[in-house]
C-alpha cells in the first residue's frame, strides 16, 4: 500500500481531532442517557446506549492508530494489538450503521404508527435488537482475525511493520468477496431503509403544527445522512470497486479516514433523535456551568439560553 507524501501528517490530524471531540461528546450522552434512564427507559434510549459504547469502543483504540500515524504509517506495535484495533474499527463502523437504521425505523413508526407503537413499544425489543445488531457486526467483522491468522504464509504476518494493508492473492480471494457482502447487507440495505424510513417521516412530521418538532426533526435526517454519505459511502464504495478489479483500491485507505469522523458526528444525532434527552442534557448542561461559576457573562450568554431552551422542550 502507498501513501501520498503528508498522509501520515493527514491521518494524525484526522484521528486526533475525532478523539478531542469525540470522546468528550460520547462521555457526556453516555452521562445524559445514564440519568434519563432514572427517569424512564425508551426504546429509543436503548439504541443511543449502544450506538454510544460502540463509538466509544473505536474512541478506545484510536490511539493505536495515532501512534501508526505518528511512526510514518509504520506498525511498530505489538502485533497483536493490529488485527484487535482493526476488528473494533471495522466493527464500529457496520455497527453504527446499523444502530442508525433502527433508530430511524423506530423514529419512523413513533409518528407514522403512534398508537400501535404506544401499545407494542417495549424496551425489550430494543435489547433484542441490539443483541442482534451486535452479533452480526460482530461476526461480519471477524474476517479481520480469519486473513491475519487463519490462512497461513498471509503477507500481513510477513510483513508486520504494517497493519492490515497488505494482502497476499488467497487473502484477498476470501476478503474481496466478503467485503463486497458487507457493503450490501450493512451498508446499502441499511441505507436505504433509513432513506425510506426518514423520507415519510419528515413528511408527517412537516405536516404537523409543531415547529421545534420540524427543525428537530430536520436536524436528525440531515447528521444521518451526512453520516451515511461522507463517512461510510466511500468506504464501502471501495469494497464494490476493489471486487471488481482484483484488489484493494489505493483510495480505499482515505475512505476508510472519512469514517472515522462518525464518532464525532453521532452525538448530534442523539441530541435531534429525542425531545427528552435533549432536555436532560441541557439541563446537565446548565447545573455543570453554574457549578464552574464563570460570572454574569457566562450566565447571559450560555446557562440563561439553555435553561429557557430546556423549559421551553415539551416532553410527551
Amino acid at each position: 500500500m502507498s501513501y501520498f507524501p503528508g498522509s501520515d501528517a493527514l491521518f494524525l490530524f484526522v484521528y486526533i481531532f475525532t478523539f478531542v471531540t469525540g470522546l468528550p461528546l460520547n462521555i457526556a450522552a453516555l452521562c445524559t442517557l445514564i440519568k434519563k434512564f432514572r427517569q424512564g427507559v425508551l426504546p429509543v434510549d436503548i439504541l443511543l446506549v449502544n450506538l454510544t459504547i460502540s463509538d466509544l469502543l473505536l474512541l478506545m483504540f484510536l490511539p493505536f492508530r495515532m501512534l501508526e500515524a505518528a511512526s510514518g504509517m509504520q506498525w511498530n506495535m505489538p502485533y497483536v494489538l493490529c488485527p484487535l484495533s482493526s476488528f473494533m474499527y471495522f466493527s464500529s463502523i457496520y455497527i453504527t450503521s446499523l444502530f442508525l437504521m433502527a433508530i430511524s425505523l423506530e423514529r419512523y413508526l413513533a409518528v407514522a404508527f403512534p398508537i400501535k407503537y404506544t401499545l407494542l413499544r417495549k424496551p425489550i425489543y430494543s435489547v433484542l435488537t441490539s443483541l442482534f445488531i451486535w452479533f452480526i457486526g460482530s461476526v461480519h467483522c471477524s474476517i479481520v482475525y480469519i486473513v491475519e491468522h487463519v490462512l497461513p504464509n498471509n503477507m500481513t504476518e510477513h510483513n508486520n511493520m504494517t497493519c492490515y494493508s497488505t494482502f497476499s492473492p488467497r487473502q484477498l480471494k476470501i476478503l474481496l468477496p466478503v467485503r463486497l457482502e458487507m457493503s450490501l447487507l450493512l451498508f446499502l440495505i441499511p441505507f436505504l431503509i433509513t432513506v425510506f424510513c426518514y423520507a415519510n417521516f419528515i413528511k408527517i412530521v412537516l405536516s404537523q403544527p409543531r415547529r421545534r418538532r420540524k427543525i428537530r426533526a430536520i436536524c436528525l435526517v440531515v447528521v444521518t445522512l451526512i453520516n451515511f454519505i461522507l463517512c461510510f459511502m466511500p468506504y464501502n464504495l471501495s469494497h464494490v470497486v476493489g471486487f471488481f478489479q482484483g484488489d484493494s483500491p489505493q483510495w480505499r485507505v482515505y475512505s476508510l479516514l472519512l469514517s472515522t469522523f462518525n464518532a464525532a458526528l453521532d452525538p448530534l444525532i442523539f441530541y435531534f433523535s429525542s425531545a427528552s434527552f435533549k432536555k436532560v442534557f441541557l439541563e446537565g448542561l446548565v447545573d455543570v456551568l453554574k457549578k464552574l461559576h464563570f460570572g454574569k457573562c457566562c450566565y447571559k450568554m450560555c446557562i440563561a439560553p439553555c435553561e429557557r431552551e430546556a423549559k421551553a422542550i415539551r416532553v410527551p
